[in-house]
């Protein structure tokens, strides 16, 4: 967004040559790669569509119409953050702001808005039937690496671009387990440092020790945990591609026939953990802690769909009622 670089401080001396070139990176590291990606996306879809940059308010609001029905509003909003902020960043007057657009797409999210579509929630018993799925296998490289993958990815609550991006040297060997210290994630954009722990639990759903089984039997002594394995069983030493994961958790539900394949993904480790851990009325500081959440409401709504069969306004009422039934129906007799 930033281009032909020229700054002035207040004795209009001009910022070059070097300076200008640490400016540069620092601006681009304000944004992570991804969303840089997905704007870069959003640019190229209006642009694909006949819009050009820098624009104004009619063509972005004939966009919208024209991709109403067809985008989910979700992505019209962040084709529309895109456009405004190649503008804002070039110093140009930014139609997305004008009320005659934000009141277009308030007609549009009121008109085509869709609940947003979650992952499917692992729970335990879905973790224990993948596992011992896998252990049925014959015994390949492969076959550890999942298992150290599955039930790292799960008691850990990791993303999965957390999940690849673990080193050897993030590892931290304790007596009671492993920690496991990443130095960013997507909610730690600052870097100021993430630690899971895993604790030694019983050895056949233990995440420690299928991590120390996998990492001694793959002999790595450093680079990434969790690599690719070809079909001769070759691990290579690059790190897993973060698409793998969600390609393993759906083969897996396959092979357990699962009938929620479709909404499987690397999230439904995160959800999976947290309402699991809800439902067996862990402590929401210690959930919180483990899912390394930032926001509690976050959190709340993770306990909240764990309890909600469990933790309903309608048992009491039920056996009230069912008190009454039996009472009417002696009367009757």
């Amino acid at each position: 967004m930033v281009t032909e670089l020229s700054l002035r401080n207040e004795d209009s001396n001009q910022v070059t040559g070097q300076e200008a070139e640490s400016l540069q990176q620092y601006l681009q590291a304000a944004t992570s790669d991804n969303t840089r990606k997905a704007y870069q996306s959003a640019i190229r879809q209006f642009e694909k569509w006949g819009g050009r940059l820098p624009t104004d308010r009619d063509t972005v609001v004939r966009y919208l119409l024209a991709r109403a029905e067809s985008l989910n509003p979700r992505t019209l909003d962040l084709h529309l953050t895109a456009i405004s902020q190649w503008h804002h960043y070039q110093r140009i007057i930014d139609p997305v702001s004008n009320p005659f657009v934000r009141k277009t797409m308030e007609g549009i999210r009121r008109t085509h808005g869709q609940p947003k579509r979650k992952a499917k929630a692992l729970r335990l018993e879905h973790v224990a039937q993948m596992v011992n799925h896998l252990r049925q296998l014959p015994d390949t490289k492969k076959k550890l690496r999942d298992i150290a993958l599955v039930l790292t990815g799960f008691f850990g609550a990791f993303r999965r671009s957390e999940l690849v991006a673990i080193k050897i040297s993030d590892l931290v060997w304790e007596p009671e387990g492993l920690l496991i210290r990443l130095p960013c994630s997507k909610t730690d954009q600052h870097a100021t440092g993430l630690v899971r722990a895993l604790p030694f639990g019983a050895p056949n759903c233990c995440p420690a020790t299928a991590m120390k089984n996998w990492i001694e039997l793959a002999d790595i002594n450093e680079g990434p945990v969790f690599r690719p394995i070809n079909r001769w069983d070759k691990i290579q030493p690059k790190t897993l591609n973060p698409g793998a994961v969600n390609e393993l958790l759906k083969t897996l539900g396959s092979a357990c026939q699962f009938n929620f394949v479709p909404d499987l993904s690397s999230h439904s480790f995160r959800r999976g953990l947290s309402t699991s851990a809800a439902r067996e009325r862990v402590d929401f500081e210690l959930i919180k802690k483990q899912g390394g959440w930032k926001s509690d409401a976050t959190v709340w709504e993770y306990i909240e769909e764990g309890q909600q069969l469990s933790n309903n306004a309608t048992h009491i009422l039920m056996e009230k009622m069912a008190v009454l039934i039996d009472t009417v129906r002696v009367k009757e007799v």
